[in-house]
């Protein structure tokens, strides 16, 4: 099952900085795995352009639409065998004591 695991800073931090993830060593262990099929960092939110049409028009706004602290910094695309997997993967994610990891499942689209 795949599942996009959106990368989010957040206003609270582990304060423990023992035993601290090293993501080059998350990101070598689950490409070898086949768990992790893709993912990037994502540039600044100041980079983001918000889109949205209202009665037919175009708005564009420059960064994230909603003020907020926690915002999306990455992303990784996971094949996992179900949820309790993905969340595994998750919890040795770095950024799973820095910032906070939603999984979300692909939706099964009826074509």
């Amino acid at each position: 099952m795949k599942y996009m695991m959106f990368v989010c800073t957040d206003a609270e931090p582990d304060p423990d900085p023992e035993n601290r993830p090293d993501i080059d060593v998350w990101v070598s262990e689950n490409d070898a795995s086949g768990r992790r099929l893709q993912g990037s960092a994502l540039a600044p939110e100041s980079a983001a352009t918000t889109v949205r049409v209202r009665q037919g028009q175009l708005l564009l706004s420059d960064g994230p639409f909603a003020e907020t602290q926690e915002v999306i910094v990455g992303f990784d695309l996971l094949e996992c065998a179900d949820l309790d997997e993905a969340i595994e993967v998750a919890r040795a994610h770095p950024m799973a004591r820095e910032g906070r990891l939603e999984l979300r499942p692909f939706a099964e689209l009826e074509r």
